[in-house]
């Protein structure tokens, strides 16, 4: 299920942002990035709509996935 981004507390968006830059897997390459622009590139990818907020219900888990990869209604 799609979580609007919008109707999170800022806070918890926040948090949310950090927590999903820092996890293992989610590098740059050779290039440093601070976590300032990190979080900022996938606010930047929410408002774009290119990147939505994923809770799966029977994982309880959360997740920033690519919007083209949320199977559409009927899909499933």
């Amino acid at each position: 299920m799609i979580i609007p981004y919008k109707q999170l507390d800022p806070e918890t968006l926040q948090n949310l942002l950090e927590e999903y830059a820092t996890r293992d897997g989610t590098d740059y390459g050779e290039r440093e990035v601070s976590l300032a622009d990190k979080v900022a590139n996938l606010r930047r990818q929410l408002d774009d709509k290119t990147v939505v907020i994923w809770f799966e219900p029977g994982e309880e888990s959360i997740n920033l996935v690519l919007a083209e990869d949320i199977p559409k209604e009927g899909e499933y």
